[in-house]
């Protein structure tokens, strides 16, 4: 019988996976089945504290994509799966007002690198470049585009936003640290979050 697909992550670095810290090499490896990875932790930060972006952000909140508001301390848990060779995940925010979900599915991507698909259903596409740096995976994406309902869209380049997303481990603090940016052209930073998480995989009990 043949073993679980490699993760993405595996499929796309592969011995260079070995360059990561080793508890990172276990959080971007395959989950087995019948397993899944936990984590819990706190965001220092969250959000945009641009107001004038919170309504145009609020389409986005609704498909579980990322959230309209700006928040520091914010405790959040994470719960990964790996099915037919992709990444899946659901993060909860616990924010002053409300839990917001994200939901994202990651799988190799045929031009090189990993997309990433989040919301649900799946609203918007990135697809990145993988990279790693002094033991963190780094991701930079490459193309950024939505889809509502059929109607599928890239966003040119010149107008794209760009997303990095860096994973480390924090010796000090014996946890993972996870940081996140989105910046457009001229308006700079305009999304994030970073953080401090723990991280376990657990026989997945109903």
């Amino acid at each position: 019988m043949a073993g679980p697909q490699l993760s993405p992550y595996e499929a796309v670095l592969g011995a260079r996976i070995k360059e990561l810290h080793p508890r990172l090499q276990q959080y971007f490896a395959t989950i087995p089945p019948g397993h899944v990875g936990i984590g819990a932790g706190v965001f220092t930060h969250a959000g945009t504290p641009r107001r004038w972006l919170w309504p145009v952000i609020r389409l986005l909140e609704v498909r579980g994509v990322v959230f309209a508001g700006w928040a520091r301390d914010v405790p959040f848990r994470i719960r990964n799966v790996t099915v037919d060779g992709r990444a899946a995940a659901t993060r909860e925010f616990d924010l002053p007002s409300r839990t917001f979900t994200m939901t994202d599915d990651v799988a190799r991507s045929p031009g090189g690198g990993v997309v990433d698909r989040l919301g649900h259903p799946a609203t918007v596409a990135a697809t990145f470049d993988v990279d790693t740096a002094a033991g963190a995976l780094v991701l930079t994406s490459r193309t950024v585009g939505f889809r509502l309902g059929r109607l599928q869209v890239r966003i040119p380049r010149p107008v794209a936003p760009t997303i990095r997303l860096r994973e480390s481990w924090d010796a000090d603090r014996n946890q993972q640290r996870v940081d996140l940016t989105v910046d457009l052209p001229l308006l700079g930073r305009v999304y994030g979050y970073g953080g401090h998480f723990t991280y376990r995989i657990e026989e997945d009990r109903p």
